[in-house]
């Protein structure tokens, strides 16, 4: 069974997904997470991250890899942990290159439905429900309003990062959402038989609760 969810940054996906996956049992496909790792491992070896042949030669020879432990889940480019090289500022300002190139995207598309295919999962990311995976049993949308997706991603900031502004976190969001919705291969879009859901005003276990009973799936024991 397949789960996709989709939506802009900050609209709670992630962590929504990952309390999913626990909850239900599920394996937690983090699809945001594998062009990040993608991204840092280029960054490393000093890819043109605008040349699309080289990028598409790296994702070729690259493993990447999900290890969970209990409720915490690590990400590895060639046996290296790099869960937190991956979330680095250098990261997040250059996925998009990696993001926007069509060859990268198939393979990446690829490797998704192999992870996916071992297992229930849910599957989190841009365009789930559009691309990657548009036969999933079920298909949501997360959004929120653009000033409280800033509040809560300035929340989660480190000490060390609270220098950067609430104003600069609803302006790095805004440049986000025009790159996700405006690129030309597998923009961010809600699938047509998408369950929308706006969090804004909506704690984290109570969108966790209405998406399980939109399954109708309880828990780990229980058959799909």
């Amino acid at each position: 069974m397949i789960i996709a969810i989709d939506g802009p940054a900050g609209s709670g996906k992630s962590t929504v997904a990952k309390i999913l996956a626990n909850r239900l049992g599920f394996k937690y496909l983090d699809t945001g997470a594998m062009y990040r790792a993608l991204t840092w491992k280029a960054m490393q070896r000093r890819v043109d991250l605008r040349d699309e042949t080289a990028l598409c030669q790296l994702t070729d020879q690259i493993a990447i890899e999900f290890r969970s432990a209990g409720k915490s889940l690590s990400v590895f480019v060639d046996g290296e942990n790099v869960t937190e090289e991956i979330r680095l500022p250098s990261v997040t300002n250059n996925v998009h290159y990696i993001s926007d190139t069509p060859g990268v995207r198939q393979r990446m598309v690829k490797l998704q439905r192999t992870l996916a295919s071992e297992g229930n999962t849910i599957a989190e990311g841009r365009d789930m429900g559009t691309v990657v995976f548009p036969h999933a049993e079920k298909k949501f949308f997360l959004d929120a309003e653009i000033e409280e997706r800033a509040r809560r991603r300035h929340g989660e900031f480190k000490p060390s990062d609270k220098r950067i502004s609430y104003a600069d976190v609803i302006k790095d969001i805004e440049t986000r959402d025009r790159r996700d919705t405006t690129r030309n291969h597998s923009p961010l879009v809600r699938s047509s038989d998408a369950i929308c859901i706006n969090t804004t005003k909506m704690a984290i276990e109570e969108v966790v609760n209405l998406i399980i009973k939109q399954i109708g799936y309880a828990g780990k024991n229980e058959s799909v």
